[in-house]
C-alpha cells in the first residue's frame, strides 16, 4: 500500500489521493479536482511541504518513464515521476551520472525540480535546477506551458524550488555529467576541532568535485567539533556502472519507543569514528555508498519510533559560521538532545535560477532529532535565532514547523513565488508560512502587480 507521510513520519496526510493520469485527464478537460492539490514525489521531504490535508495529494510515481536519452549530449528527457535512482541506472553503464544527487536516490525527477535538491558538490555545479533545460506544466487551468530560460522564464524559475505550488511537472530536459565511472575515489581526513575542519574546507572544494563532513554532535570539551571530512572524485578507471547491491536490512514497523536515543548514537558515533579512521587516505568506493549511505537500510526513518523525527538544516554566511556553528552544536548539547546525523557542507556561490532555492554562499549544517515534543521545539527555535541573526536561513523542505517570520526571514522574496503559484496548489506549509504573512511587502507594492 502506497504511504503519503513526509520522511519524518511526525504525522500522517488525511488528504485525499489521486493518481497523476487521472488527474491530468480531468485537469485538461476541464473538470478538476474537488479542492486544492499538490503534487507527490516520493515523500523524501522531512516535513509538510510535500502534504496537503486539506486537499488532494497527486501521486506521480506512475509516470515514471525515460522519454529520450542522447548519449553523445547527455540531454535526458523523462516523466516527473521517475526516480533518480532507475535514472542512474539507465544512464550510468552509458558513462554519465546526474551533476546534482541528494542523499538518497529515492527522489523523483520532478522532486528534485520542485525542492531544486542540492548535493556534496554545491561549490562547483550548484542545485540540481542549474541542470535543468526545460520541463512541461500542467497547470489547473488545463493548458500545459513549455518552460526554460527563454520560454516562460518568470514561470521557470518559480518552478525550480517552487514546492510543487506553480503547478504539474509533466516531464523534464535535464542536462548530465559526463563520468569515466559512477563509483568514486573517497578520501578520509580526520580533523579535531571545528577550527581545523574550516581549514581545510575551502582547500577541499578546490581541488575535489565532492565534500562534505561528518560531525561528532556528542563529543564535549576538547573534543567538541570533531569529525571527518570525506571528499571524492570520480574513478577513472574500473567499470563505468556496477548496479547497486539489493537491501540487506530493513526496518519492518515502528517500534513503541525511540531506538536513536543519546546512549545508542554514543556508540554508534564511536563506532563510525572507528571505522573511518581505520580507512583514511583514497579508496575505491561505490557510488551507492559514498552518495547515498542511509539508503543500505529501508525504512530507517521508522528507528524513531512513534513520535518520529525533526531535522534542522540551516545555512550561514561564511563570514559567520566560524562563530554560529560551534555555537549550535553546543546549544545541542546543552538542550540534551542527540543528532543521529550531523553533516556540515560548504555551499558555493554558483547562482541557482530558482527564486526559492536554499543554498547560499556559506556553510550548511544538517542536525538530526527524536521528536521529543516541547523540548525540541525549544532547540529548534534557538537554532532559528541564531541562523536569523547570523544572517542565514533554514531550509523549507527539511521543515515541519517553522513559524511565518522565519520564513519569511529566510526568503524574503517569497512573494515572487506566490505570484506566480497556481491558486489551486497548496500544501500545508505554505498555508502555515506564505499565507500568514500580508501578500503585501511592508512599503512595497503588490506582488501580483
Amino acid at each position: 500500500m502506497a504511504d503519503y507521510s513526509a520522511f519524518g513520519l511526525v504525522r500522517k496526510t488525511r488528504a485525499q489521493v489521486v493518481g497523476a493520469q487521472d488527474a491530468v485527464e480531468r485537469l485538461r478537460a476541464g473538470t478538476g479536482l474537488p479542492s486544492s492539490m499538490l503534487p507527490f514525489g516520493n515523500g523524501r521531504s522531512y516535513g509538510d511541504t510535500c502534504l496537503n490535508d486539506e486537499g488532494v495529494l497527486i501521486d506521480m510515481r506512475s509516470m515514471n518513464r525515460v522519454l529520450a536519452f542522447d548519449p553523445e549530449s547527455g540531454l535526458l528527457t523523462a516523466e516527473a515521476g521517475l526516480m533518480l535512482s532507475d535514472l542512474i541506472a539507465h544512464v550510468g553503464p552509458k558513462g554519465w551520472f546526474p551533476a546534482v544527487v541528494p542523499g538518497t536516490r529515492f527522489v523523483t525527477l520532478g522532486g528534485a525540480i520542485a525542492n531544486d535538491v542540492h548535493g556534496k558538490n554545491h561549490h562547483r555545479r550548484g542545485t540540481f535546477g542549474c541542470h535543468v533545460v526545460s520541463f512541461t506544466l500542467l497547470r489547473s487551468d488545463g493548458e500545459t506551458r513549455r518552460c526554460s530560460e527563454e520560454e516562460n522564464a518568470e514561470l521557470f524559475r518559480a518552478t525550480i524550488g517552487g514546492m510543487g505550488l506553480t503547478g504539474m511537472i509533466l516531464e523534464a530536459t535535464v542536462r548530465l555529467m559526463k563520468v569515466a565511472s559512477v563509483d568514486v575515489n573517497e578520501q578520509v581526513r580526520g580533523f579535531s576541532g571545528l577550527d581545523e575542519y574550516f581549514d581545510l574546507a575551502e582547500d577541499a572544494d578546490a581541488e575535489n568535485e565532492y565534500a562534505v563532513a561528518w560531525l561528532d554532535q556528542l563529543a564535549s570539551g576538547a573534543g567538541a567539533g570533531r569529525g571527518f571530512l570525506l571528499t571524492a572524485n570520480h574513478a577513472e578507471d574500473g567499470p563505468v556502472y556496477v548496479a547497486p547491491t539489493r537491501r540487506r536490512l530493513t526496518v519492518p514497523f515502528r517500534p513503541p519507543v525511540n531506538l536513536l536515543n543519546r546512549w545508542s548514537l554514543t556508540l554508534f558515533n564511536r563506532a563510525f569514528a572507528w571505522s573511518k579512521a581505520r580507512t583514511q587516505g583514497v579508496r575505491r568506493s561505490s557510488f551507492e555508498s559514498y552518495f547515498f549511505p542511509l539508503d543500505a537500510v529501508g525504512h530507517w526513518n521508522r528507528l524513531y519510533g512513534p513520535r518520529g523525527l525533526l531535522q534542522h538544516q540551516c545555512v550561514v554566511p561564511f563570514e559567520a559560521a566560524r562563530e554560529t556553528i560551534p555555537a549550535m552544536l553546543a546549544a545541542a548539547r546543552e538542550a540534551g538532545q542527540a543528532s543521529f546525523l550531523t553533516v556540515l557542507k560548504r555551499f558555493g556561490d554558483v547562482a541557482s535560477p530558482g527564486i526559492l532555492s536554499f543554498p547560499r554562499p556559506g556553510y550548511t549544517l544538517t542536525l538530526d532529532f527524536s521528536n521529543s515534543g516541547a523540548a525540541t521545539h525549544g532547540l529548534f527555535e534557538r537554532l532559528d535565532r541564531m541562523t536569523v541573526e547570523a544572517g542565514g536561513a533554514v531550509n523549507p523542505y527539511k521543515d515541519a514547523r517553522m513559524g511565518a517570520a522565519l520564513f519569511e526571514a529566510s526568503f524574503p522574496c517569497w512573494r515572487d513565488l506566490e505570484a506566480k503559484r497556481d491558486p489551486a496548489f497548496l500544501s500545508d506549509f505554505w498555508r502555515r508560512t506564505a499565507q500568514q504573512l500580508p501578500a503585501t511587502a511592508a512599503g512595497g507594492r503588490d506582488a501580483a502587480e
